[in-house]
């Protein structure tokens, strides 16, 4: 239940704090007093949409908190969401705008989501506001209250997992599918492109290999004359080598040295020179050696540089190392279609069982909805007729429906109010009838949902004297099992209340502001009076208001 509400800044209301008590709480006011202002604050701290279009003129922000007495369900959720559980049960969320247009939200003082605190709102309080009373045409409504009525929420809960799962795998497998479809239509190309790459038998850095084979075969002829050449310039003209005319002025210098020792230094470098020179024409006679003149070789190398070239303008490579790696991704082309196949069939046999879980549980549901259903109806009916609609009829209609959230059943609501063939609500139901209906049916959810606190905004809209009392005593029925607010134009209803707050707006300070108090006993039967003769308060209005009072 709503212990205390505070609204500061809030459209009209400058600073508001005010405690509710347990039951039926009535809420009057002139219309445009700000009846509306008080409930839109209350959707506001309970996750309703945040504007900084609310915020009162001249403010930076506007805060809204309310304190709950809260159901025990609620424990686990807020523990879940790392929310302190409070052991008195008591529950305080707070709202606040910015003039950015930013909100931000708090449950016991720790900042949460606003999914959390919708989840949480959904559990305590439900507003049933003067649009609302349209949802009794909306067929998704109309189920949810026979499902209410039937005790449905855990098959529910599993057919809402059930079949968010056969939609998930539904549209796995048709990406699957797609792309398995594309992948067959390009196999052959894929496979031939492969094995061209593979057969080619690619390998890093050959064809930098061939390219230098290549100039080498290409000016074989060329560089084994030059070495020739080289080869006799190691050889003087005399048949004496360049070697052996270096070892003999080795020698020469080494016997000097004796006389002038500084030559056995030079001794050591002729010998080193020699040394090195010797080296270097045996390399020279191994290079000439291996150099071939072979015309198959150059044409082998060749026609095999060609190919690589050939393969790297076919498939846009720049170098061997793009091929292999081109070679490699057809190659994973090919082994992801296997891939595929498999995990297409794995995705087709878990899809088959999600929805034989999802028939099953869409079967039990129908099951207990088609048991339900009669039981449902007449209880309606019932309380539709001690509404003064005597000869009413109410049915309700069980139907195929495409697979859903909510299983494969769509329900109509059937109605007459005077005893002929009942047809769907939404074509023969007035305003008053559709309130009263409403009335009937959040009247029976209330002992099914177990909803802490009710909120009404004139759901007896279309309907007056007799009826209109009578529906204030359905409304006074269940403010004896929760808390239940009733915003109301109607007399009859406000004088059912135990507790009777007035909404009034006034001017202060050349700005109009709205205000809510709780009426003391004299001050409520002055404000019924008022319901009763309008503008002018008749003694014989004050009388009737007395006796209004004193029925209850």
């Amino acid at each position: 239940m709503i212990r205390n509400l505070l609204i500061r800044n809030y459209i009209l209301i400058d600073s508001l704090e005010i405690s509710f008590p347990e039951g039926l709480v009535i809420i009057t006011g002139q219309t445009g007093a700000g009846k509306s202002i008080i409930l839109g604050a209350l959707s506001l701290v309970l996750g309703g949409k945040a504007d900084a279009s609310l915020i009162a003129e001249g403010a930076d922000s506007c805060v809204v908190e309310a304190e709950f007495s809260a159901p025990e369900d609620l424990k686990e959720i807020l523990e879940e969401a790392g929310v302190e559980w409070n052991e008195d049960g008591s529950l305080l969320v707070r709202r606040v705008i910015y003039s950015s247009g930013r909100s931000r939200s708090f449950i016991n003082d720790a900042p949460a989501a606003l999914p959390l605190l919708s989840e949480i709102s959904g559990k305590l309080v439900d507003i049933h506001s003067q649009h609302r009373t349209l949802l009794l045409s909306d067929h998704s409504f109309q189920l949810s209250m026979l499902d209410h009525f039937a005790e449905n929420s855990e098959d529910l809960r599993l057919c809402r997992s059930a079949f968010a799962r056969v939609s998930a795998l539904s549209a796995e497998l048709r990406d699957v599918e797609e792309r398995l479809s594309r992948a067959h239509a390009d196999k052959e190309y894929n496979e031939a492109r492969f094995r061209q790459l593979d057969e080619a038998k690619l390998r890093e850095g050959e064809l930098e290999e061939l390219d230098a084979e290549q100039k080498q075969l290409a000016n074989a002829e060329q560089i084994k004359e030059s070495l020739s050449r080289v080869a006799e310039l190691f050889s003087s003209e005399e048949g004496m080598s360049i070697s052996a005319s270096l070892k003999e002025i080795g020698k020469t210098f080494h016997s000097l040295s004796k006389y002038i020792p500084s030559l056995e230094e030079l001794s050591n470098r002729v010998e080193s020179s020699r040394l090195e020179l010797e080296d270097i024409e045996a390399e020279a006679d191994s290079v000439n050696s291996a150099t071939e003149l072979s015309e198959e070789r150059l044409a082998a190398v060749e026609e095999r540089m060609s190919l690589l070239y050939d393969l790297m303008k076919k498939h846009g490579c720049a170098n061997v190392t793009e091929l292999i790696a081109a070679r490699e991704n057809y190659a994973s082309t090919l082994f992801d279609l296997d891939s595929l196949e498999s995990r297409r069939d794995e995705i087709a046999s878990d899809l088959q069982k999600a929805r034989k879980e999802y028939e099953t549980v869409s079967s039990r549901l129908h099951e207990s909805r088609t048991e339900a259903c009669g039981i449902f109806a007449l209880t309606v009916r019932d309380s539709i007729r001690s509404l003064e609609l005597e000869k009413a009829e109410f049915v309700v209609d069980i139907v195929p429906s495409e697979p859903g959230i909510t299983g494969t059943d769509a329900v109509r609501f059937l109605f007459s109010s005077n005893g002929t063939a009942p047809v769907d609500i939404a074509k023969c139901a007035s305003g008053g009838e559709m309130s009263r209906i409403m009335l009937c049916l959040k009247a029976m959810m209330a002992r099914y949902t177990k909803m802490p606190t009710m909120v009404f905004d004139e759901i007896d809209t279309g309907v007056s004297g007799s009826v209109a009392d009578k529906m204030g005593s359905m409304i006074c029925d269940m403010g004896r099992d929760m808390q239940v607010f009733a915003i109301t134009h109607l007399p009859q209803v406000a004088a059912k209340g135990q507790a009777h707050y007035l909404v009034s707006k006034s001017d202060e300070g050349g700005r109009t502001v709205t205000t809510i108090k709780k009426l003391s006993h004299e001050e409520r039967v002055y404000e019924i009076a008022r319901m009763l003769s309008g503008s002018t308060v008749t003694e014989a209005a004050v009388s009737n208001a007395k006796s209004l009072i004193e029925q209850v």
